[in-house]
């Protein structure tokens, strides 16, 4: 699906990534974690294009993309559903999952026919589509911003800490809606804190350090490590 080749980037002229190497399969849910400062969301921000590789190479497709402008990356396929905040709250429901296909605002057809698939995988979006974004619940506007990243059909969804803040309900309710993403055949990249919660949603693990994979596994395997777990964990499960 998508490959990272002896990746440098950083920012202010200095590599938070330092010469990192990565590989996602097809279809899989894998979850990035390490302390802060690893280089984490700058992995992100680097297949996304808000951040420009100085070394290194990208592949999505069998195409490199490193370096190329987010609006044609999009295209692409690939969409970032950002840290927390994403949504406008005097707008309602539907009118924010449908932002999510403005680079396509003049086929209202398919925007329309788009919506509808989403409404009827995501029953929040149908019952609460004429609510303002803002009356909603953190859990809630997450599977907003999920249903929004969604609109162009893309082959990548890459998450940037998506349990930030949320309650215990939330979770679970974020963890499903990566499930029905898994299901529907997209493959999805993680950046968690939560340790426990990113991995228990993911089929791969990736723990980072100073910009470097320090170790991948399956999440399990990471999960189940007694050196990760007292790095992270604080201890065994």
């Amino acid at each position: 699906m998508i490959s990272m080749t002896g990746v440098y980037a950083g920012y202010g002229g200095g590599d938070v990534l330092q010469g990192l190497d990565l590989e996602l399969a097809h279809r899989s849910v894998t979850c990035i974690v390490g302390p802060n400062g690893a280089g984490k969301s700058t992995v992100l921000r680097t297949i996304s294009g808000q951040l420009a590789p100085r070394l290194g190479q990208i592949r999505f497709g069998g195409h490199d993309i490193a370096g190329r402008h987010p609006a044609r990356l999009i295209k692409a396929g690939i969409v970032q559903v950002p840290q927390k905040n994403g949504l406008f709250p005097a707008m309602t429901v539907e009118e924010n999952v449908l932002l999510g296909g403005y680079l396509r605002r003049r086929e209202k057809a398919y925007l329309r026919g788009r919506y509808a698939q989403l409404a009827e995988r995501f029953p929040l979006i149908a019952e609460r589509a004429g609510d303002p974004a803002g009356n909603l619940s953190g859990g809630q506007r997450r599977t907003v911003e999920f249903a929004r990243a969604l609109m162009l059909e893309p082959a990548l969804v890459l998450l940037d800490e998506p349990s930030l803040g949320l309650d215990p309900r939330s979770l679970g309710l974020v963890g499903d809606t990566v499930n029905t993403m898994r299901e529907s055949g997209i493959t999805v990249l993680i950046v968690e804190q939560n340790v426990r919660f990113g991995l228990g949603i993911a089929d791969r693990g990736v723990v980072m350090e100073s910009g470097r994979v320090l170790m991948a596994d399956s999440a399990k395997t990471i999960l189940d490590d007694p050196e990760m777990g007292a790095l992270f964990l604080g201890g065994a499960p």
